[in-house]
């Protein structure tokens, strides 16, 4: 295979694009272009270290059972198939030790990563009105490989922490539909997560809508128990307590209510 060395004055080249929230893709200037599975792992574990990897370092975390010299050519050919399916638009840049994206690819994952940094330090004014489409969903969900488990969990947490903190923020400033938008599309990624759920409660709240915030909570009090035997944090019960006509809900209580 032929070694790119990186060349910083080099004219613009075509643009090539990966996705990797929901599905993956490549798509290059000419339209879609289907990958091998083998070559799409060279190129996802690629695009998550934007900094590049090691050459030995890539084929390990490819091929852990194989040995070196069988997963070193492993990586050489899933590269030089790499560099015939993207003909004109380079995508890989290398050398004999390191390898990294070529910056002209541009990947999902790295915009989503800016949208979520914009998003927790824009000025209240600023929020957006609709959820961004980078952070609806995750990071290739159907894939098992080990080398993406924590990669995908960072910019999972990522993602709805920002959502909820947008919600919080458009419900401070009255803006309550946006602020529902925003809560949702974080249940919608973690049906069971509490501090989302919560993010609801309080704008059915803020709007004087107590009998939905009640409807809400007991739903979701329901769903905790059946799916994990567990029961709503006080935080989550003292923010509905004042509303309730019978006794506060302990953990206990609410393990055992039907």
């Amino acid at each position: 295979m032929t070694v790119t060395p990186v060349d910083r004055d080099r004219p613009s080249r075509p643009r090539a694009e990966v996705s990797l929230l929901g599905r993956f893709a490549l798509r290059l200037p000419h339209g879609h272009t289907y990958l091998a599975p083998t070559t799409q792992k060279v190129l996802v574990l690629l695009a998550i270290h934007a900094q590049g990897l090691a050459r030995g370092s890539a084929a390990a975390l490819l091929w852990p059972h194989l040995p070196d010299r069988r997963s070193a050519a492993s990586l050489r050919s899933a590269l030089w198939r790499l560099s015939r399916a993207g003909g004109p638009c380079q995508m890989v840049v290398c050398d004999s030790e390191h390898l990294r994206l070529d910056q002209n690819v541009q990947v999902d994952l790295h915009t989503a990563h800016r949208v979520v940094h914009d998003l927790t330090t824009r000025r209240p004014a600023d929020e957006p009105s609709t959820v961004p489409a980078y952070l609806r969903q995750d990071l290739l969900p159907d894939w098992s490989e080990s080398w993406l488990l924590v990669v995908r969990e960072h910019f999972r947490q990522t993602r709805l922490h920002a959502l909820e903190t947008c919600s919080r923020r458009l419900r401070a400033s009255g803006q309550m539909g946006a602020a529902m938008e925003f809560a949702m599309a974080a249940l919608e990624a973690d049906p069971l997560r509490e501090s989302a759920h919560r993010c609801v409660s309080e704008i059915h709240l803020a709007e004087g809508n107590v009998a939905d915030a009640l409807r809400f909570y007991d739903t979701y009090r329901r769903q905790l128990r059946d799916e994990l035997g567990l029961a709503p944090t006080s935080d989550y019960r003292n923010l509905l307590a004042p509303f309730l006509r019978r006794p506060l809900d302990s953990a206990r209580e609410a393990g055992r209510r039907a």
